[in-house]
């Protein structure tokens, strides 16, 4: 028989499926009462119905934008995330260059991508790498943020114990820096990876590649050209989906990771 520990954690597991499962059927319910009732044409407002019957009927095109898209957000993540580790792991080691390069980060961040895609376009001839450096830039600031914050925030005695024994830098970096940074470094994954979408999505539109390098974007644009809304809500609701796939991907490696010793996943028992 199970324990009432167990039977707990559950139960949280049904609810954390079973309420937003019901509010998006509540939602969906509303959207098409509303649709039909009004009688709002196709153009105007897709019912849901007509939306998921289009995602079956065009899947074929939309299913391979999926997966472009999605190659060029993981591939922009994954490289988000090593940039950004690397960059935290520099600044940790001295006050001085964090305060000197920092603000170019900032910059990187507070800059809209959409004015320096294009010349990122123009730069780099290869398209796919283009997209991927794009996008890149969008994710990568929440993980040197986050990483670099995780870095400092050591306790102190903890620091004093490893000073005390004559701990070298790169002991000190793996043993107790890098345990100490593991919650922000995940807290950062879940941002960027939506971020990395985000900047994907947007550096497709910035581009208009077509073809097989086709993304979600470029049919959003070409539904918008041909006036055929339900095929741009698919692609809005794949969009949509693709986002919280990467978030709940994140959360699980954050799980995996933290799961068994840390206090911010061990509350959630």
């Amino acid at each position: 028989m199970k324990s009432a520990a167990a039977s707990r954690r559950d139960a949280a597991r049904m609810q954390r499926v079973l309420y937003p499962a019901v509010v998006a059927l509540l939602l969906l319910s509303g959207w098409q009462a509303m649709v039909t009732v009004l009688k709002l044409p196709p153009y105007l407002v897709p019912s849901p119905v007509l939306m998921f019957t289009t995602l079956v009927t065009d899947w074929q095109s939309l299913g391979g934008a999926l997966l472009v898209t999605l190659k060029i957000t993981l591939l922009s993540f994954g490289t988000a995330t090593l940039v950004g580790v690397l960059i935290s792991f520099l600044f940790v080691q001295s006050r001085a260059i964090e305060t000197a390069l920092f603000p170019y980060a900032v910059l990187l961040q507070v800059t809209p991508i959409v004015a320096i895609a294009p010349l990122i376009i123009i730069w780099v001839k290869n398209p796919t790498a283009s997209l991927v450096l794009c996008a890149a830039l969008v994710a990568l600031f929440p993980i040197i943020s986050n990483t670099t914050l995780g870095l400092r925030s050591i306790d102190p005695d903890l620091q004093s114990h490893f000073a005390m024994n004559r701990a070298t830098r790169l002991q000190t970096l793996v043993r107790l820096r890098i345990p100490s940074a593991l919650p922000y470094f995940f807290g950062g994954l879940r941002i960027s990876s939506g971020l990395a979408l985000i900047g994907a999505v947007v550096a497709e539109f910035v581009a208009g590649t077509g073809g097989q390098a086709a993304g979600l974007a470029y049919q959003i644009l070409m539904a918008g050209y041909q006036l055929n809304i339900p095929r741009m809500f698919a692609a809005l609701l794949l969009i949509s989906l693709a986002g919280v796939g990467l978030f709940v991907l994140m959360a699980w490696l954050t799980k995996l990771a933290l799961g068994s010793w840390h206090a911010s996943e061990l509350s959630h028992e």
